[in-house]
């Protein structure tokens, strides 16, 4: 892992780069190290204030004239599903997800590969080497945590392991009021399962069990397609200048 000094944080801002999703403008970010045992709640305060983590780096978007990007989360406990997310999650029944230490595989890195080749193939993150996959996972200073989806076997209800090929995964953080979904990927031939939808229905399920309150998703763009799954997970909190407040939204939860 990457070793930086464990002093106070400091904070950078980047230089301006064409923002991947609005055509046109430019984005900043301010950025700082997550290192040293102070990573943790360093982590959770920063992702209350807006802030994503990408290995050992929290960020939040800095821009001069753009206040596009919106921090989502839902509130896991008063989330009800829609119907079609109640036949996402039957769709899946077959499915469980096995948490694991932040190490990567071999296997997660195919997977990983043939997602991006079939949904991102011209994003930033598609020439990803598995050198680079594997920083993605292990370079963190903070509770992170793999999520292995593979279809149930007959001692799965006792082991809590999947068996045969991974169908799906999660990057993710554990904070102190839930859970922060770092990154997720699946198996892009299985598109009828909608495995995007049913690992976050997972998570809401996770942070329910546990009693948190919150599943971070990161940012919300109103307008871009990229993002547009993201609002129907109701009810949520967007952060705004007078801090989290609830947001309602008018899309049809069917």
């Amino acid at each position: 892992m990457t070793q930086h000094p464990t002093q106070s944080p400091q904070f950078f801002l980047t230089a301006p780069s064409p923002c991947p999703y609005i055509e046109g403008q430019f984005e900043r970010k301010v950025f700082t190290h997550l290192v040293g045992e102070k990573a943790p709640a360093l982590n959770d305060l920063l992702t209350q204030g807006g802030f994503r983590r990408s290995q050992n780096i929290a960020y939040r978007p800095a821009c001069e004239t753009c206040r596009a990007c919106v921090s989502v989360r839902i509130l896991a406990e008063e989330f009800r599903p829609s119907k079609n997310m109640k036949r996402i999650q039957q769709r899946n029944a077959d499915l469980i997800g096995a948490v694991h230490d932040a190490e990567p595989t071999t296997e997660q890195y195919s997977l990983f590969r043939a997602y991006l080749d079939a949904r991102h193939r011209k994003g930033g993150m598609s020439d990803m080497t598995v050198l680079d996959y594997a920083m993605m996972v292990e370079d963190t200073h903070v509770e992170s945590k793999i999520i292995e989806y593979r279809r149930r076997g007959p001692d799965s209800i006792v082991t809590g392991v999947g068996h045969g090929e991974l169908v799906a995964v999660a990057l993710s953080d554990k904070m102190a009021d839930g859970l922060s979904m770092v990154y997720s990927f699946y198996d892009p031939a299985q598109h009828d399962r909608s495995l995007g939808t049913f690992m976050i229905l997972d998570h809401i399920a996770r942070a329910r069990a546990a009693s948190q309150p919150h599943v971070y998703l990161g940012y919300w763009v109103n307008g871009s397609r990229k993002m547009a799954y993201k609002i129907r997970f109701q009810p949520q909190e967007h952060l705004g200048p007078k801090g989290w407040e609830r947001y309602d939204h008018e899309a049809v939860r069917s």
